[in-house]
């Protein structure tokens, strides 16, 4: 095969894979956590995909052109290339920066933002809250208020917001829901807050993202999303049966 040919071809399988990776629709978000985290990847996807293209069919052509250059010669400078690429730098990572800002700015991602009264989507009023302890090597979740306890499974209501106080009773351990876009670390003796908001019915996997001990890889357990009426339901099948027990 011809050398330009072989070019031409590589170039163009190159194009078509990347036009492939930033046409192809992802999955619908479980969550705003997740809707939010999924948005700033496929923004940086459309800086980062252009860009490797460029540096990767610049590379083929040069080691192409180049190839039989038994005389080589120091490069030229060129100011104005070297302003243009420097300036195109900056241009991009504050593209970069910005985007990140404000993901990193969202009470459902960040603890701090979190800590806020309102989440700002949703009534605050309206916000469901419960408690997670972490202990080697499980889950406990408590619902203030409706005398519920639960271990390794968290029921909770679709389309409303939930507020998660976790605390731990001994190491460090994360709070894990990678389908929900949650991912929050536990310490011992003191509070920290993780928001999300399901926007899908379904059950999702839990886990402990945190070496935490022996029993580690065992530490997993089970998010719950259910419809408002299952929840209510599930709930007070849980109270009553704590109440009859008591």
């Amino acid at each position: 095969m011809r050398p330009a040919r072989w070019l031409a071809r590589l170039s163009l399988v190159a194009l078509g894979v990347g036009l492939f990776a930033a046409l192809a629709a992802p999955a619908a978000a479980q969550s705003i956590n997740r809707a939010v985290i999924d948005d700033l990847n496929e923004q940086l996807l459309y800086v980062a995909l252009p860009l490797t293209l460029f540096v990767e069919v610049t590379l083929v052509y040069a080691v192409y052109r180049f190839r039989d250059n038994d005389d080589p010669k120091p490069t030229v400078d060129d100011p104005a290339l070297e302003i243009t690429w420097t300036a195109a730098t900056g241009v991009i990572l504050l593209f970069v920066g910005v985007s990140a800002f404000f993901v990193l700015s969202n009470p459902y991602l960040t603890p701090a933002a979190a800590g806020a009264a309102d989440p700002g989507a949703g009534n605050a009023t309206d916000e469901i809250e419960v408690e997670v302890l972490a202990y080697q090597w499980g889950w406990e979740f408590r619902y203030p208020g409706a005398n519920v306890t639960s271990r390794s499974r968290v029921v909770l209501p679709v389309d409303r917001d939930v507020r998660f106080a976790l605390s731990s009773a001994d190491v460090i351990h994360s709070f894990y829901v990678p389908e929900l876009g949650i991912k929050q670390d536990v310490f011992p003796g003191h509070e920290t807050v993780a928001r999300t908001h399901a926007t899908e019915t379904g059950e999702y996997d839990l886990y402990c993202a945190e070496l935490c001990g022996a029993g580690h890889a065992r530490m997993d357990g089970t998010v719950d999303v259910r419809n408002g009426s299952a929840y209510r339901e599930w709930l007070d099948d849980q109270s009553s049966s704590a109440s009859a027990s008591g």
